[in-house]
C-alpha cells in the first residue's frame, strides 16, 4: 500500500470510528455492532502504531470517544473516565497478563491479584459527594467534560443521596468522592416497558441501554423517575477524607458499606490462580444467561492500588485493565420479507424474516420491528443487510439496516390496509403508532382473545388453554368469547384426547367462571389499556357493565386514575354494536355482570398493614405496577431495594439480586399466587 493510500485509509478510519461514536455516545443511537466497530478501531490502532508518521494527537486512539450534547450543562470530570482495551479470546487474556509481569519488579509478580467484575451494557454515570452529601451527577460525555443530569440521578431509587447510607454500617464519611457507575435497566422491565409503548401507540427504545441512556438524559427529571432504572458502582475516582485504601477489592467493600449499589458477582483471584480466572471469564455467558440485566463482556482489573500506579497508561487506556469480549451479541444478516402478525388486541405487528444467523450461542431466523412507524423511521426495507441484537432470552429485533449495502433490488414495506388473517378493514388511531384489525371476530385474534379471557388474570377457567382455544375456534365452536359458555360438550368429548374427565374438569371451570366478579369480565374483554387495577376501579363506580357501557368519556374521566385514553378506550369499545351484543350474550348465559359495592375497612384491618415489599423479576399476570397498586390497595408499602426492614419480596421469573439479597437477609419471598393468598 502507497503511502497516499495509508493515509487514505488512515483518514476513513479515523472518520468512521468518530461518526460511530457520535451515534454511540451522543444519539444513543449505535449504527454497527460492537464487534464492528473494534474492528475498525483495532484496525486504526494498528496502522498508526505501524507508522508513526501517520499518527495524529487529535485521533480518536488517543482520545477517549464521545461528544457533549449541548443541551445539558458541561461538567469537568476530575479525572478523565477512560474506556479499557479489549481482549477477543483466552490468547489476548494471556498476553495481557503478561504484559503486565514484564512491567512489575519480580518482587511485586508474587503478589499480584486481579478483581473481575461483569461488563455492564448501560450508561456511564459520575456521582459527586461533598461531606456526605449527594451534589452532582454527569454523564461519562467524552471522557473529560459530560453533560449534568443530576435531577435525574435523584430519581434513582438505589442511589444513596446520603452517605453512608446505612448509619449502622461503619465507614469512615469522606469530605469529597467521585464515584463511576452505571445505570441500566433489566430486560424483563425494559420488555414490559417497550410492550406497554406499543399497546399505548407511544415510542419504543431498540434495547435496554438506548432505554437507560434516553431515560437518563430527558430534561424532564419526572419522566426519568417513572422508569425503572437502575445503579451499580464499581469504581472510586477521587476521595479526600475517607478510609486508607490500599486495593480494589478493598474499595469495592468500601462502596458497599457506604451505601452504594455494587454487584454481588465479583471475584478476586491471585495471579496464581490465572487459569481459574481465565476459565471464569471466558465462561461468562453462562453469566449473562442468568442475570436479569444485560452485559457485554467482563472487566478485569489489577488489585493493587499501588501497582496500578506503576503500570500507569497507554495512550487512552490503563493497563492495569482490560474488558473481555467474545461472541457478540449482534450480527448482521439479510432480511429476507417483512410478515404481519395480528395480536391478542388486534395490533398488527411487523415482523421480519431473516437469513439464519448464529447470535450469542442460538441461530435466529425472525426478529420483531414493533410498529410501522419503526420501520418508516428506520428506513428498513425488504432485501436490506441488517443489524440485528439478541440478548439472554429476549425476542430479537432488529436494529437497523447498513443502506451503504444496497444494490438496488430492495423493496419498501407498507403496513396492510386490510387484515392478513381475515381480510377485513384495518384502522389507525390519530397519533398511535400501531395499526389495528376492527373484526372482534379475526380469528388469528379471536384464539388470542379466548387465551386472555380464560386466562389466571381474567376468567381464570381451570383446564382452558391456547391449545383448547386453537381447537375450539378451528372446530368453529367458539365464533366469539360468549361462546365459551356454550360449548358442544358432546362433540367435544368425541374428540381424540378428550375423555369424559376431562371434558367434566373443562365444563366445571367453565361453569365456576360465570361467578367471577364483573371486573374479571371487563378484563376478559380485551378492551386497550383496561388491566386489572384499572378493571376493579372502574367498576366500583358502576353498579353492573351496562351501566358502564352507557357512561360517556367525561364520566369516565371523573373517576380517579381514569385518564383520557382509558376512557376513550372504554367508549370506542363500547360504542360498537357488535360488542355490546355480545355483553348481553354473556349476560343472558349467566355470567356475572353486576358489581359488588366496595366495602368499608378500617385501614389498619388490610392484611398488608404495616408491611413492606420489593418486587422482582417477571410475574405470571401481573405488571410490577399492578402488584404494587394490589399490595397498596391492601394497606401495604412498594421499596426499590431489599433490607432488613423488608417483610416480603415479591419474585417472579429472572428474579436476579433482590432475590440473592432476600435469600442472604433471611426475608421471606412470596410468589405473585402466594401474594394473592395473603391478600385474600
Amino acid at each position: 500500500m502507497t503511502t497516499d493510500n495509508l493515509r487514505t485509509r488512515v483518514d476513513q478510519l479515523r472518520e468512521q470510528v468518530r461518526y460511530h461514536q457520535y451515534r454511540y455516545y451522543v444519539l444513543d443511537d449505535p449504527a454497527v455492532s460492537d464487534a464492528e466497530f473494534d474492528a475498525l478501531f483495532r484496525e486504526l490502532q494498528a496502522l498508526e502504531a505501524e507508522h508513526p508518521d501517520l499518527q495524529d494527537p487529535n485521533s480518536p486512539t488517543v482520545r477517549v470517544g464521545g461528544v457533549v450534547s449541548d443541551r445539558f450543562r458541561r461538567v469537568e470530570h476530575p479525572t478523565p473516565i477512560l474506556s479499557l482495551a479489549n481482549a477477543f479470546g483466552e490468547a489476548d487474556l494471556r498476553a495481557w497478563r503478561d504484559r503486565l509481569l514484564r512491567l512489575l519488579p519480580e518482587e511485586e509478580q508474587s503478589n499480584l491479584a486481579y478483581v473481575v467484575e461483569p461488563k455492564f451494557d448501560g450508561l456511564t454515570v459520575v456521582l459527586h459527594f461533598a461531606d456526605g452529601r449527594f451534589v452532582l451527577g454527569a454523564t461519562r460525555g467524552d471522557g473529560e467534560v459530560g453533560e449534568d443530569i443530576t435531577p435525574n440521578l435523584r430519581t434513582l431509587r438505589e442511589m444513596p443521596l446520603r452517605i453512608p447510607a446505612n448509619p449502622d454500617v461503619a465507614a469512615v464519611t469522606p469530605t469529597r468522592l467521585a464515584v463511576r457507575g452505571e445505570t441500566y435497566v433489566e430486560v424483563a422491565e425494559f420488555e414490559s416497558f417497550n410492550q406497554r409503548q406499543e399497546e399505548q401507540g407511544e415510542r419504543t427504545y431498540a434495547n435496554p441501554r438506548n432505554f437507560a441512556a434516553g431515560s437518563l438524559r430527558l430534561l424532564d427529571s419526572g419522566i426519568s423517575a417513572r422508569r425503572p432504572l437502575k445503579l451499580w458502582t464499581y469504581e472510586i475516582l477521587v476521595l479526600e477524607g475517607g478510609e486508607e485504601l490500599t486495593g480494589h477489592w478493598q474499595t469495592l467493600d468500601y462502596l458497599k458499606r457506604l451505601g452504594f449499589p455494587v454487584s454481588p458477582e465479583v471475584r478476586r483471584f491471585a495471579d496464581a490462580d490465572f487459569d481459574e480466572l481465565a476459565r471464569y471469564v471466558v465462561d461468562w455467558h453462562d453469566l449473562r444467561r442468568r442475570l436479569p440485566f444485560e452485559l457485554d463482556g467482563m472487566v478485569i482489573k489489577v488489585d493493587s492500588l499501588a501497582q496500578r500506579q506503576r503500570l500507569g497508561y497507554t495512550g487512552k487506556d490503563p493497563r492495569w485493565a482490560v474488558a473481555y469480549k467474545s461472541g457478540g451479541e449482534e450480527a448482521t444478516t439479510k432480511l429476507v420479507d417483512i410478515f404481519v402478525k395480528v395480536g391478542r388486541t388486534g395490533a398488527l405487528t411487523p415482523n421480519a424474516v431473516l437469513a439464519p444467523v448464529p447470535i450469542g450461542g442460538v441461530v435466529v431466523s425472525a426478529a420483531t420491528l414493533h410498529n410501522e412507524d419503526y420501520v418508516r423511521d428506520l428506513d428498513i426495507r425488504i432485501g436490506d443487510t441488517v443489524l440485528v441484537k439478541r440478548a439472554g432470552d429476549v425476542i430479537p429485533k432488529v436494529l437497523r439496516p447498513l443502506p451503504e449495502l444496497r444494490d438496488g433490488s430492495e423493496r419498501e414495506f407498507r403496513m396492510p390496509e386490510i387484515c392478513p388473517v381475515c381480510g377485513e378493514a384495518v384502522v389507525r388511531h390519530p397519533g398511535e403508532a400501531a395499526t389495528y384489525c376492527v373484526n372482534n371476530a379475526c380469528p388469528a385474534q379471536l384464539v388470542r382473545r379466548v387465551e386472555h379471557f380464560v386466562s389466571r388474570g381474567a376468567m381464570d377457567i381451570r383446564g382452558f388453554g391456547i391449545k383448547q382455544g386453537e381447537l375450539f375456534v378451528e372446530k368453529g365452536y367458539i365464533r366469539d368469547l360468549a361462546d365459551i359458555y356454550q360449548l358442544p360438550w358432546d362433540e367435544i368429548a368425541a374428540l381424540e384426547g378428550y375423555g369424559d374427565k376431562r371434558v367434566e374438569n373443562l365444563k366445571e371451570g367453565v361453569e365456576a367462571s360465570k361467578a367471577q366478579p364483573v371486573a374479571r369480565l371487563l378484563i376478559g374483554l380485551g378492551i386497550r389499556f383496561v388491566g386489572e387495577v384499572v378493571a376493579e376501579e372502574i367498576m366500583a363506580h358502576f353498579a353492573d357493565i351496562f351501566e358502564l357501557m352507557a357512561a360517556d368519556e367525561e364520566t369516565l374521566n371523573a373517576i380517579d386514575g381514569i385518564g383520557p385514553k382509558i376512557a376513550e378506550s372504554l367508549v370506542e369499545f363500547f360504542a360498537l354494536e357488535t360488542n355490546r351484543a355480545l355483553v348481553q350474550k354473556f349476560a343472558d348465559l349467566g355470567v356475572r355482570t353486576t358489581a359488588e359495592a366496595r366495602p368499608q375497612v378500617d385501614a389498619e384491618a388490610l392484611p398488608f398493614s404495616g408491611l413492606t415489599f420489593v418486587i422482582t423479576g417477571t410475574l405470571p399476570s401481573m405488571s410490577r405496577d399492578d402488584a404494587s397498586d394490589y399490595i397498596e390497595a391492601h394497606g401495604g408499602k412498594v421499596t426499590g431495594s431489599v433490607s432488613s426492614k423488608t417483610d416480603f419480596l415479591v419474585a417472579g421469573e429472572k428474579a436476579g439480586s433482590k432475590l440473592t439479597k432476600a435469600e442472604q437477609l433471611g426475608v421471606p419471598v412470596l410468589s405473585e399466587e402466594e401474594l394473592r393468598q395473603r391478600g385474600g
